[in-house]
C-alpha cells in the first residue's frame, strides 16, 4: 500500500503490543522509528503486565498502559472483572489517540484499538480471529511467512517510517547493572543458559545443557549461569556447575545480565531475542518452531537443528520431541568453537547498540 499521508502529525499514539517478550523485543525497532519521525508526539505502549518490567523507564515511550489480561479474560464469568474491563476501556478512550497500531493481530487487540476510538487504527491484513475488521487500514505484512521484525517494519513502511535503521533499544539502569553483577561471582566471565521456554516442545534437554559447562569452563574460561523465571528452576537443578539465577532477575535486570555476557545459549525463547537483539555471541537451538519466522534476527547463522521429517511443527505437544532430543550436546558445541574459533577473547565481541538508560 502507498504510505499513509497525515495533513498533521500525530500527537498521541498508541502501539498495542501486549506479549509475549521475544514479540516485544521484536517490535522495538516500529517504536524507535517512530520516535524518530515524530519525536514531538506521545507514544504509548499497552503491555500485559507479566511483560510490563521489559518497557518501564524505556526513554523512547511517554506512558506505559498495563492490561490485566488474566483478570479481564474473565470478564465474561466475573462481573467484578467486567466492570473493570469496562473501566480500563473507557479510560484508553479518553486519551484520545490519534493513531493506534495494532502489531497483536488477534480479535482482543483490535477490539482494543476499535474502542480506542482513534480514527486512525492500523494493523496486519493477514491478522487472526477476524481483528481485521477494527481497522481502517490494513497493512499485508506477509504473514505466516517472514521474520516478524520484517513483518512489523512493513506496517512501519505503511505509515511513512521507512523500515531503517532496524534499532533495538532497551532501558536498563545503573541500578539494573549493579543488581545483576550483585548475583555473579567478581569480575565473571560466563555463559548465560537459557533452557526454559512457554512450549514443552521447545525445550532442548537440560542434561544437554548440563555437558556444556564443563567445556565451557575449560576451553573458554567461562561460567555457566542459567538463567530464566521461577518457573524454569526446576530445569536448573538439572544442570550441575552453573550457577543457578532463575527467578532471581527481574526483566530489566535480565537484560543487564545478558548484556555482558560472553556467551548465551538458549532455546526459541524470549531471552534468547533480547540477546540476539544486543548482539551478543549465541547459539540457539530450535526444533519444532521455524528460526526464518521466529529465530533470533539476523543471527541465523546461530542455529542449530537435528535434521527430521516433522520439524518444523509448531505443536506444543509431541510424544517423542526427537527433533531436540536427538540434537547431540556435542553438535551445539562444536557450534560454540567455531563461534570463537581464532578469537582472542569472546568479551571483545561487538555490540551493535549501546544499552539506552532508563529512568533512575
Amino acid at each position: 500500500m502507498k504510505p499513509l499521508s497525515f495533513p498533521n502529525p500525530p500527537r498521541r499514539i498508541l502501539i498495542i503490543k501486549p506479549s509475549a517478550i521475544g514479540d516485544i523485543v521484536h517490535a522495538l525497532p516500529v517504536l524507535n522509528l517512530l520516535r524518530k519521525r515524530w519525536p514531538e508526539a506521545h507514544i504509548s505502549w499497552l503491555v500485559s503486565t507479566a511483560c510490563q518490567s521489559l518497557l518501564e523507564g524505556h526513554p523512547q515511550i511517554d506512558e506505559l498502559i498495563p492490561f490485566e489480561r488474566r483478570r479481564f479474560g474473565k470478564g465474561w464469568r466475573k462481573p467484578t472483572a467486567a466492570v473493570g474491563l469496562v473501566r480500563f476501556m473507557s479510560d484508553l478512550r479518553s486519551r484520545k489517540f490519534d493513531l493506534v497500531i495494532d502489531l497483536q493481530g488477534l480479535f482482543r487487540s483490535g477490539y482494543i484499538a476499535w474502542r480506542s476510538g482513534a480514527p486512525i487504527r492500523v494493523g496486519p491484513s493477514e491478522a487472526r480471529e477476524l481483528a481485521w475488521i477494527f481497522y481502517t487500514h490494513h497493512v499485508a505484512t506477509g504473514f505466516p511467512n517472514g521474520h516478524a521484525v520484517d513483518r512489523y517494519l512493513k506496517i512501519a513502511d505503511a505509515l511513512g517510517l521507512g523500515r531503517e535503521p532496524v534499532e533495538f533499544h532497551f532501558a536498563i539502569t545503573d541500578a539494573d547493572r549493579a543488581a545483576a553483577a550483585a548475583l555473579l561471582p567478581s569480575e565473571a566471565r560466563y555463559a548465560v543458559l537459557l533452557p526454559g521456554a512457554n512450549w514443552d516442545t521447545k525445550r532442548w534437554p537440560p542434561r544437554k545443557f548440563a555437558e556444556l559447562t564443563g567445556p565451557l569452563k575449560d576451553r573458554l574460561g567461562l561460567q555457566s549461569i542459567v538463567a530464566g523465571s521461577a518457573g524454569d528452576q526446576k530445569l536448573a537443578s538439572q544442570i550441575p556447575g552453573a550457577i543457578d539465577l532463575t527467578g532471581k532477575t527481574n526483566l530489566r535486570q535480565l537484560v543487564a545480565l545478558l548484556d555482558k555476557a560472553d556467551l548465551v545459549i538458549g532455546n526459541d525463547t524470549g531471552p534468547l531475542h533480547i540477546a540476539a537483539a544486543l548482539n551478543r555471541p549465541l547459539v540457539a537451538m530450535f526444533g519444532p518452531t521455524n528460526p526464518d519466522f521466529t529465530g533470533p534476527f539476523g543471527r541465523l547463522d546461530s542455529v542449530v537443528r537435528h535434521p527430521i521429517e516433522c520439524s518444523p511443527c509448531f505443536s506444543r505437544h509431541c510424544s517423542h520431541r526427537s527433533c531436540l532430543e536427538k540434537l547431540d550436546a556435542s553438535v551445539v558445541l562444536d557450534a560454540v568453537m567455531k563461534k570463537f574459533n581464532g578469537t582472542a577473547s569472546v568479551a571483545d565481541s561487538p555490540r551493535s547498540l549501546p544499552v539506552l538508560n532508563g529512568a533512575m
